[in-house]
This record gives C-alpha cells, sequence and structure tokens, in this order.
C-alpha cells in the first residue's frame, strides 16, 4: 500500500509536470507564453523551476537580459520581482532563489529558436532559477548550458519581449515581466 501511495505523490509532484504557462505584460509584450518542459532532459531542473512557479516566486519577475538576435532571460526571484518593496532593476539578474544551485544535466539537444535553457555563471554547476528563450538558434550553447524546454505557443510574445542594450542586453526603464507563471499538466 505504501508503495502505491508514494507513486501517486510522485505522480502528483510539479516534478512531473509537462509545462508551464507565462502571461507576460509590459511595454514590449503582452500575452501568453506556453513551454513544454523536459522532463526526460533534465529533470533536475525542470523539478526546481516548477516547485518556483508552483510557490508563485516567478510572478512579477522581470526580463532582465534580452538581445536582439539572441535570447530572453528572466528568472531571478531574489532581486528581480518588481512587485517587490525595494526593486532595483540594477540588480535584477545577480541572483537566484532560495533553493540549491543545480548540477549540470546537459543534453544533445540544441538551441534552436524557441527552446529554453537554464543560466548560469562561469560554473556549470551554478544553474538555479533564471531561464532564457532563444529568439534565434545558437549552437553555441549546445553542451554547455542545460535544455529544459521549447516555446510550443507565443512566440510572438517572446518576439516582442522589450530588448536591452545592444551590447549587455541590460533592460533600461520598464522591463517586460512574467505577471504569472503556472505550472500546466
Amino acid at each position: 500500500m505504501y508503495k502505491l501511495a508514494a507513486a501517486f505523490a510522485l505522480l502528483a509532484s510539479p516534478a512531473l509536470a509537462s509545462g508551464l504557462q507565462i502571461e507576460v505584460e509590459g511595454e514590449g509584450a503582452n500575452g501568453t507564453i506556453s513551454i513544454d518542459l523536459f522532463e526526460d532532459v533534465a529533470p533536475k531542473h525542470v523539478e526546481q523551476i516548477t516547485a518556483l512557479a508552483a510557490d508563485g516566486k516567478y510572478d512579477g519577475v522581470v526580463f532582465h537580459r534580452v538581445i536582439e538576435g539572441f535570447m530572453a532571460q528572466t528568472g531571478d526571484v531574489q532581486y528581480g520581482n518588481s512587485t517587490a518593496n525595494g526593486f532595483d532593476m540594477r540588480y535584477a539578474g545577480r541572483g537566484g532563489s532560495d533553493r540549491p544551485d543545480l548540477p549540470a544535466e546537459f543534453s544533445d539537444l540544441t538551441f534552436d529558436r524557441g527552446v529554453v535553457g537554464m543560466a548560469r555563471s562561469q560554473n556549470p554547476d551554478s544553474a538555479n532559477s533564471q531561464f532564457f528563450i532563444m529568439f534565434e538558434p545558437g549552437p553555441f550553447l549546445d553542451g554547455q548550458y542545460t535544455v529544459v524546454g521549447q516555446v510550443t505557443d507565443g512566440m510572438d510574445v517572446v518576439d516582442a519581449i522589450k530588448r536591452g542594450h545592444s551590447q549587455t542586453g541590460a533592460v533600461t526603464g520598464q522591463p517586460d515581466m512574467m505577471k504569472k507563471v503556472t505550472v500546466t499538466e
């Protein structure tokens, strides 16, 4: 009986959720992005981001680094929540979450348009909460960053996200944000 109950509990956990629905709001983009998550490719990373989403940690978090022809980055739950008291855009992108960093889960999947990858520092085992969505293919990232999913609907919304500085990608002024992030089945 215990094994059966444990199996049902596992099936109900966010780690086995199949996607995210991101409501984007801002000057550039307004709409919904649907993402299929690859639990079989990056189970630890998928569990981390679905747990953060289920806890509402991504709600209000800005797209802090957006580079034309490359990608849009978000997910800094520590410093990137635009609805938090004391929010300062200058710090967005410097943090993670209260969860531990993750060991790399590199795969042979390629970073094509619409692929979602985990951001990290120079240490391959430093991904935490931040992720990015590719505007264009970036094969130079293959095998260097963890692929966690693919946009299945809403690439027009991704394409409309407010761009940052042409060199650094740092967004100035009022950035677009993830108003609400929901775990989908």
